[in-house]
């Protein structure tokens, strides 16, 4: 592989060897048990206990206290997970096969620093889903009934637990607080996947300076008595929503194919 280390995130032991075989670092969270070969959260300075709330972030937290020094600067550090890849360029047609898979540095990064994934669309709702998820939000936000008017925060309201963002958004500091309040009003979409590319390991710790102490201060008001898929991992769909604006404001990010591919249900040849 180039000068390129890319962590792949997978909840399975099983997933190790295909893993490696791509040429990743397999990275194992949550409550399976996983073989010593394993990169995991659970060693050093963690929080492996809040993996069910902050999803792969507590393998981010675990990077960032742990690792990231170790890197030799210049190097491309990517995360992805053991169902959502990198494709090796934009022109890719995935057919499975492993030369599908980014493994090399691409000549179209020479500009930039960031990578992206594509924009996520969450506008696309169909209307009896919104009205079953959102029907506080739409009686709170009615232009909602309208495609183009169902903004991040509407989503997020309908799904995630209303209200839950503003209270949020409240507790970032000064200078992202309302540039993201705005960012989750005025967009319909934002980059998907909750995964980056980065070649600086100070981007990459100014971002995680920026994220880490903000979601503890969310803790305090929502606790983890959170039920339900969408209110469980409440700090991870933050994280999720905050990643793509913090680094389209601060760096300057390219966006990149993601590849929708679970390897549990699919072979990789």
């Amino acid at each position: 592989m180039s000068n390129l280390i890319m962590y792949c995130l997978s909840l399975h032991n099983k997933n190790y060897k295909i893993i490696k075989d791509l040429g990743y670092v397999p990275v194992g969270l949550g409550k399976d048990s996983f073989s010593s070969d394993w990169l995991t959260d659970k060693t050093g300075d963690n929080m492996s206990e809040k993996n069910p709330y902050y999803g792969e972030y507590s393998f981010h937290y675990w990077f960032w206290k742990n690792k990231i020094d170790e890197i030799k600067d210049g190097t491309w550090i990517g995360f992805c997970a053991y169902r959502r890849f990198w494709l090796k360029n934009k022109d890719t047609i995935f057919t499975q096969q492993k030369t599908n898979f980014l493994s090399d540095i691409p000549n179209e990064w020479n500009n930039y620093n960031v990578i992206l994934g594509p924009q996520f669309f969450i506008n696309k709702m169909s209307f009896s889903k919104m009205v079953k998820h959102g029907l506080r939000s739409l009686i709170n936000y009615p232009p909602a009934i309208f495609e183009k008017k169902r903004n991040i925060k509407f989503h997020f309201n309908a799904f995630h637990g209303f209200g839950k963002l503003d209270k949020a958004i409240d507790l970032l500091e000064e200078k992202d607080r309302e540039d993201f309040r705005k960012f989750t009003e005025e967009n319909t979409s934002y980059n998907m996947g909750n995964m980056f590319i980065c070649n600086s390991k100070e981007i990459i710790k100014d971002y995680y300076n920026s994220v880490f102490p903000w979601l503890k201060r969310c803790e305090k008001i929502f606790g983890y008595d959170l039920s339900s898929y969408g209110n469980a991992r409440i700090y991870g769909f933050l994280a999720e929503r905050f990643l793509p604006y913090w680094f389209n404001k601060y760096t300057k990010p390219l966006s990149w194919p993601i590849i929708f591919f679970d390897i549990n249900s699919n072979q990789i040849k």
